[in-house]
């Protein structure tokens, strides 16, 4: 099951109307503790967002298609040499749909975009850290290269970090979301996560 499907489905089933509950936008811990212990002394209250716990659970799924370990674009490509033009433009519009339509999109200034990729031949798994900034044109930003995690002594390091970022972009964002997929991004906005990616 794809996961942005899942975190629609649980955000739905999450929000339906609950016999009389003063708010269905809300869950209450105090409520589901005593349903779990009845007997047991209240315990200190706690209530989250609908939207937020549903991406907490989300995040936890399993992801057992092997084509969510994939990018936007891989599976694209793949389509392409199946000859499946409809699969390969319907891959490209579905991610495009799911970026957009994420709670949290656009990005803004201040947010930090973390990519990982997985270790391929003698390369070791690494990550990279953007930084996002206003542009100089008006409402444009700019992802800024801010940390990675590749040894300095790596050969070709100049050319395998940094090449996600970009300036002056309306949706600094898109490139790196078709290229490398979601499934290997994290995305930190007021010190809080609002997309987890996926790990196998």
């Amino acid at each position: 099951m794809r996961r942005t499907e899942a975190l629609k489905t649980i955000t739905r089933v999450l929000k339906q109307p609950v016999e009389n509950a003063a708010a269905a936008d809300l869950i209450y811990g105090r409520a589901l503790a005593h349903i779990e212990n009845p007997t047991g002394d209240a315990p200190k209250p706690w209530a989250m967002h609908v939207n937020a716990l549903a991406l907490k659970i989300a995040a936890q799924l399993p992801l057992t298609d092997d084509s969510e370990q994939q990018s936007p674009l891989a599976q694209a490509e793949d389509a392409k040499r199946r000859r499946d033009l409809h699969g390969e433009v319907s891959v490209l519009m579905s991610a495009g749909a799911d970026l957009e339509s994420a709670p949290w999109h656009p990005v803004r200034p201040g947010d930090l975009v973390h990519v990982h990729y997985e270790a391929v031949g003698q390369m070791a798994a690494f990550g990279e850290t953007y930084l996002v900034a206003a542009g100089s044109n008006n409402g444009f930003l700019n992802m800024q290269l801010l940390a990675h995690t590749l040894p300095e002594d790596t050969e070709f390091l100049d050319g395998m970090v940094g090449c996600f970022a970009v300036e002056d972009d309306p949706d600094p964002l898109m490139e790196l979301w078709f290229e490398a997929g979601p499934h290997r991004l994290t995305i930190v906005r007021d010190g809080r996560p609002v997309h987890v990616g996926g790990v196998r």
